[in-house]
């Protein structure tokens, strides 16, 4: 009994370290990739009118960031498995700050085209990585929690990135040294990814045996959950093991689906968040960027709060699927009442709620069964299906937006894909994912 008591202690005392050194800087990493990513959703409010470009043009060049995104999200993935998360995530993260900095340097449809595209085949594995990053220093029961808390990073880009950006975008409407605010706002979000990519090399570890801030015993007490876990996997007749068995499993596609469905909800509001807002009447950029940050506030605290439900009651599926209705909800409220500012903006925040726990709750489903040997190629695969969403929900959006001068039938559309992934949560078999 006082051996299995030292134990347990030892084990919680590795994983509240292990947690805090680590989560907290991976959040600020994600958090410039998220800003990186969809701050085109603001420097749209001036880059269209100065380079004379259609919401159709915007949409597009938005979702083609996810082709190159989805091409190269399996190869990325399994470099980073062959190289370690430090060297490749290092290199990732400086390539995409230097080109998406590089996009203040945009004049035409075809340049946009081309540095959305590269800029996605640059950010391609840390996502996926990072989860993958994750599975060896967490056991399933644990991962809960830390995938909502480094996945917060997302409403707090926006939530910080919302005003922040409308700042820039009115403190250098004078066209400051030549540039115009849309230029700076790419150019001040990129750099800090530069460097970030350079402390990633020398602050994280790549696993925990070159861990120096963890004692012996918190090494192998740590390790010891990890072999448990594995072994329960292995149990599962359905634990996926190869990148054959990845691809011919009908499970993972499954999945693949649904994530595209959350993911379609999610774009939607990142990149048309801010164009939703100004369409109520609000002309002023900081005006819209203050107001988009309240939806992004409540879905901060909504996702942490479902990570912890999760992990307290051993139960991933309806906290995957409830969330995702409670999105689908928003987007027609958002919708039905899209001439009251009121509404509009509870139906926002419910839908930004909804999707962003969806999406931190999703992983703990596909991690439930795909073993070690699978999982650098599975959740790679199960990333990028749903990242085509990226490219299709913008592009979407614009193109029904410039056809009806609105984004209500676009926001029906969103709301029917999300309520077709909460329903295909609920295939997925309670027992395999609910430790």
């Amino acid at each position: 009994m006082g051996n299995s008591t030292t134990k347990t202690a030892v084990l919680d005392g590795a994983y509240k370290k292990a947690t805090w050194h680590l989560i907290p800087f991976i959040f600020v990493c994600y958090f410039f990739n998220y800003l990186d990513r969809v701050n085109v959703g603001f420097a749209k409010l001036e880059m269209l009118d100065a380079l004379n470009l259609s919401n159709t043009v915007y949409g597009l060049g938005a979702g083609i960031f996810f082709i190159g995104y989805v091409l190269s999200g399996v190869p990325s993935n399994l470099i980073l498995h062959k190289l370690g998360a430090r060297r490749w995530i290092a290199v990732m993260m400086m390539a995409w700050g230097a080109l998406s900095a590089a996009m203040l340097l945009v004049n035409s449809p075809t340049s946009f085209y081309v540095l959305r595209f590269f800029t996605g085949v640059a950010e391609a594995g840390f996502f996926p990585g990072m989860v993958l990053y994750f599975t060896h220093w967490f056991p399933s029961q644990k991962r809960g929690q830390v995938m909502a808390l480094f996945m917060s990073a997302i409403p707090i880009s926006g939530l910080i990135g919302g005003p922040l950006s409308g700042w820039m975008l009115a403190h250098f409407s004078a066209g400051q040294g030549g540039m115009a605010g849309w230029q700076w706002l790419f150019l001040l979000q990129g750099i800090p990814t530069v460097l970030l990519g350079v402390a990633v090399y020398f602050y994280l570890n790549d696993g925990i045996g070159q861990a120096k801030w963890l004692t012996s015993e918190e090494k192998a007490a740590m390790q010891g959950a990890l072999d448990d876990d594995e072994k329960q996997r292995q149990a599962t007749s359905t634990v996926v093991q190869s990148l054959g068995a990845v691809l011919r499993n009908g499970s993972v596609w499954m999945l693949g689906v649904i994530y595209f469905s959350i993911q379609m909800g999610v774009y939607a509001i990142n990149f048309w968040l801010p164009s939703i807002i100004k369409s109520l009447g609000y002309e002023s950029a900081q005006t819209v960027g203050w107001l988009s940050a309240i939806p992004y506030l409540f879905a901060a605290v909504f996702m942490v709060w479902a990570g912890r439900s999760a992990d307290k009651h051993r139960e991933r599926r309806w906290h995957v699927s409830a969330p995702m209705l409670m999105g689908l909800f928003g987007l027609l409220m958002a919708a039905n009442f899209s001439t009251n500012a009121l509404v509009v903006m509870i139906g926002l925040s419910m839908a930004t709620m909804g999707a962003l726990a969806a999406l931190s709750m999703f992983w703990s489903l596909p991690a439930a069964f795909l073993g070690s040997a699978a999982a650098a190629a599975g959740l790679a695969l199960i990333n990028s299906l749903g990242q085509i969403a990226g490219f299709v929900s913008p592009f979407l959006v614009g193109w029904i937006k410039d056809a009806t001068q609105s984004t209500d039938a676009a926001l029906y559309v969103l709301s029917a894909v999300m309520l077709l992934g909460a329903l295909l949560v609920l295939r997925v078999p309670a027992k395999l994912v609910n430790r």
